[in-house]
C-alpha cells in the first residue's frame, strides 16, 4: 500500500485532513476515526495516524472530493471544543508505529504509545536538567569499557559501521580507528588536531581586516523574523496559540521527506538523553555558521563546512555540558572555515537560541535541511544514517518547552577568548603593538624626509653629475676609438702604397717587360684613390698585384696587335683604365719608354680587369 500526502490543520472545533490521492479508486474509499485513531483507504492508498487529541462522531463531520487535484478534504470534530492539538505538523510522529516483523523481539513496548508518552511526560515535568550545571562523567567499569567504546551516532546506538565503510572513512570523520578509539581518547586527538591547525596569521589578518566579516553578519535568516514575531505575542489564549503554527512552515518538499522516515521509539537513559541534547546544540550551532556565512545560499562546501565545525560529527564527539559544547565549537571556527572571527562564534550561539527557543518545528526544519545536504553529497549522507535521520525522527516527540529552556541556557552561556585556549588576547595585544610601533616609525620617515630636503638634492645633484661625467668620458672613449680607426686606414693604404712601389723597380730592368708591370702598378694606384676606401689586408693586395703583374708579362709576349686590341678593351670597360699611351719611364739618356697597345684582345685580360673593378 502507498503512504499518501497529508496534512492536518485545526481551529477551534475543528481538525481538517487533507489527503492527496490522485490515482484512487472514488468508488472504493473507506474512513474510519474513533478517539485518537484515525484510518483512510482508498485503493491503493492507506494512511494509518494517531492524533494528538481525541476526536468524535457527532454529525458535525464531514468529507469533500476534489476530482482536477485528486485531494480529499475530511472535517472531525473535536471532542473538547476550544482544545488545542500540538504538533500538528509532526507528519512523522502523526504515522503509527510499524509493528516488529521478528516473532520475538528484543525490546518491546508494554502498553499503548498515548500511555507512554503520558509517563514520559510527567517523569520530564516532575525533574528538569539543569544545563548549565556541569555533571560528573559515568565511570566505565573494563567489562562496560569494552563494550562501549566502540559506540557512536545518536544516542551511541551505533557501532562497527566504520568497518564496512573504510574507503569513505577519511573523506566523512577526521578520528581514525572510531570503532576501536575510546571516548576518552577522541577527545585527546581531538584537541591535538585543533591546536595543530590553528594558524594565528590566518586569525590576526581576519580580526585587522574585516570588512568581510561584517558583510557577513548583516546577513538575517528566517529565524530571526520568526522569533520577534514570536517575542511580540502573548501567551495565554486559543488565537496565540494558534498563530505559532505559523512562525515556522514546513515546504512540500520537507513535508514528503517527513513521510518517508519511519516512526520508532528510542530507549534512552538519563544520561544519554542528556548527551543527545547536547549534541543537537552542537550541530545546530554548526548550521546556524553555515547559514550565516554563506547568506543561506548552500554550496558545494557547505557538507563539509557543517561537519567540520561539529565535533559531533567530525569526531564523534559526547559532552557532559553546555561549556564544553560552546569551547568546542568555538574553537573549530576559529581552526577550519574561510572566515575565522570570534564575532562569528558568539552570532552562532545567539542565532541557535533563537531555533530552540522557537520549538520543535524550528529545530526540526533545520534537521531537514541539513539531512537534504547531507543526502545530496556522497560521503556525507553517512552521517544521516548515524545521526541526522534519527534525530529527525526523535525531535517530534520531544518537548517544545524542554527546548525552549535549553535555548534560554546558551543564551546565557557566557564564553571569552580566554576559554578557548588559543591565548588569542595576547596574539591581539602584541599585534597592536607591533602596529603602534610600525605607525610611529612610518611617522618618523616622514618628518625626517621634510626636515631634510636639502640633502636629498645635493644627493641627486652629485648622482646626476656623476652620470654626465661618465656619459662624457664614455663618449670621449668612443672618439678616441673612432680616430685610431681611421689613422690605421690611412697607415694600412700608406703601407700598400710604399709595398707597390718597392716591387715595381725589382720588374723594372728588362724593356717593355718593366713598363707593363709597371702601368699595372700605375692602375692599381689610381684604384687606391677611388672614393671609397680599401680596407682589406696589406698582404692580400700585394697578392693581386703580383698575379696582375704576371698576367701583363703574358701580355707583353704576344704580338703588337693582340697587345693593342687588349688595351683597346680595357679603355672601354672601365674608367680606371689608361685612356692613351703613357710615359712609364726615361733613361738617364733621354729616351721614353712607352707601352705599345696591340689590336688583338685578350680575354684573359678582360676577365681579369672586369673582376678589379669588381673588388
Amino acid at each position: 500500500m502507498i503512504t499518501p500526502a497529508f496534512e492536518l490543520s485545526q481551529d477551534p472545533d475543528f481538525l481538517t485532513l487533507t489527503i492527496k490521492v490522485p490515482y484512487a479508486r472514488i468508488s472504493e474509499f473507506d474512513v474510519y476515526f474513533d478517539g485518537e485513531d484515525f484510518k483512510f483507504y482508498a485503493k491503493p492508498y492507506f494512511l494509518r495516524l494517531t492524533l494528538p487529541g481525541r476526536i468524535i462522531e457527532d454529525g458535525r463531520e464531514k468529507a469533500s472530493y476534489n476530482t482536477d487535484k485528486g485531494i480529499f478534504t475530511i472535517q472531525l470534530p473535536k471532542e473538547i471544543p476550544g482544545q488545542y492539538f500540538e504538533g500538528l505538523d509532526m507528519l512523522t510522529a502523526l504515522l503509527a508505529p510499524k509493528k516488529a516483523r521478528s516473532a520475538k523481539p528484543l525490546v518491546e513496548e508494554i502498553g499503548n504509545s498515548a500511555e507512554l508518552a503520558d509517563e514520559q511526560e510527567e517523569e520530564e515535568e516532575e525533574e528538569e536538567l539543569h544545563w548549565e550545571i556541569e555533571q560528573t562523567p559515568y565511570q566505565e567499569t573494563v567489562e562496560s569499557t569494552l563494550h562501549l567504546q566502540c559506540s557512536y551516532g545518536f544516542g551511541n546506538l551505533k557501532s562497527g559501521v566504520f568497518q564496512r565503510l573504510q574507503d569513505e572513512l577519511s573523506d566523512v570523520i577526521d578520528l581514525k580507528h572510531p570503532d576501536s578509539t575510546p571516548v576518552k581518547e577522541r577527545r585527546q586527538k581531538r584537541l591535538a588536531a585543533e591546536a595543530a591547525k590553528f594558524d594565528p596569521d590566518h586569525y590576526l589578518a581576519d580580526f585587522f581586516e574585516d570588512e568581510a566579516i561584517q558583510f557577513v553578519l548583516k546577513y538575517k535568516p528566517w529565524w530571526v523574523d520568526a522569533y520577534k514575531k514570536k517575542m511580540a505575542s502573548q501567551e495565554g489564549s486559543y488565537q496565540e496559540l494558534e498563530s505559532r503554527t505559523t512562525f515556522v512552515v514546513f515546504s512540500e518538499e520537507e513535508k514528503e521527506q517527513l513521510r518517508k522516515f519511519t516512526n520508532k521509539s528510542y530507549l534512552l537513559d538519563k544520561r544519554t538523553c542528556h548527551q543527545v541534547y547536547l549534541s543537537l546544540v552542537d550541530i545546530l550551532l554548526a548550521y546556524c555558521c553555515e547559514v550565516c556565512v554563506t547568506g543561506g545560499e548552500k554550496n558545494v562546501e557547505s557538507p563539509w563546512s557543517i561537519r567540520k565545525l561539529s565535533a559531533t560529527l567530525c569526531w564523534l564527539e559526547t559532552f557532559s555540558s553546555i561549556p564544553d559544547v560552546l569551547v568546542s565549537f568555538g574553537r573549530r571556527v576559529l581552526c577550519y572555515p574561510l572566515y575565522r572571527h570570534f564575532r562569528l562564534v558568539t552570532r552562532a550561539f545567539s542565532d541557535a537560541a533563537m531555533v530552540l527557543q522557537l520549538g520543535k518545528s524550528a529545530v526540526l526544519k533545520c534537521l531537514l535541511d541539513i539531512h537534504k545536504i547531507f543526502r545530496e553529497n556522497d560521503p556525507a549522507y553517512i552521517l544521516n544514517d548515524l545521526y541526522i535521520s534519527d534525530y529527525c525522527i526523535w525531535i517530534q516527540k520531544t518537548k517544545s518547552k524542554k527546548l525552549a529552556a535549553l535555548g534560554e541556557s546558551l543564551q546565557q552561556a557566557k564564553i571569552t577568548k580566554a576559554h578557548l585556549g588559543f591565548e588569542l588576547e595576547e596574539l591581539e595585544t602584541a599585534a597592536v603593538l607591533v602596529q603602534e610601533e610600525e605607525s610611529v616609525l612610518k611617522a618618523a620617515g616622514t618628518v625626517s624626509k621634510q626636515q631634510l630636503p636639502s640633502s636629498e638634492l645635493e644627493t641627486s645633484d652629485s648622482e646626476e653629475s656623476s652620470s654626465t661625467s661618465s656619459s662624457e668620458t664614455e663618449g670621449s672613449d668612443s672618439d678616441e676609438q673612432e680616430s685610431s680607426t681611421s689613422e690605421d686606414g690611412k697607415i694600412h693604404s700608406s703601407q700598400g702604397t710604399l709595398q707597390e712601389k718597392r716591387t715595381a723597380p725589382l720588374i723594372d730592368c728588362n724593356g717593355l717587360r718593366r713598363e707593363t708591370n709597371t702601368l699595372t702598378l700605375d692602375l692599381s694606384n689610381e684604384k687606391s684613390k677611388a672614393p671609397l676606401p680599401s680596407t682589406s689586408v696589406p698582404g692580400k693586395l700585394i697578392e693581386e698585384l703580383g698575379k696582375q703583374m704576371q698576367t701583363a708579362i703574358k701580355l707583353s709576349e704576344q704580338p703588337e696587335g693582340l697587345a693593342a686590341t687588349s688595351y683597346t678593351a680595357l679603355q672601354e670597360k672601365g674608367e680606371n683604365c689608361a685612356a692613351e699611351p703613357k710615359i712609364l719611364s726615361q733613361d738617364p739618356a733621354g729616351k721614353v719608354n712607352t707601352l705599345d697597345v696591340s689590336s688583338c684582345r685578350n680575354p684573359l685580360l678582360f676577365l681579369d680587369c672586369t673582376n678589379e673593378d669588381k673588388d
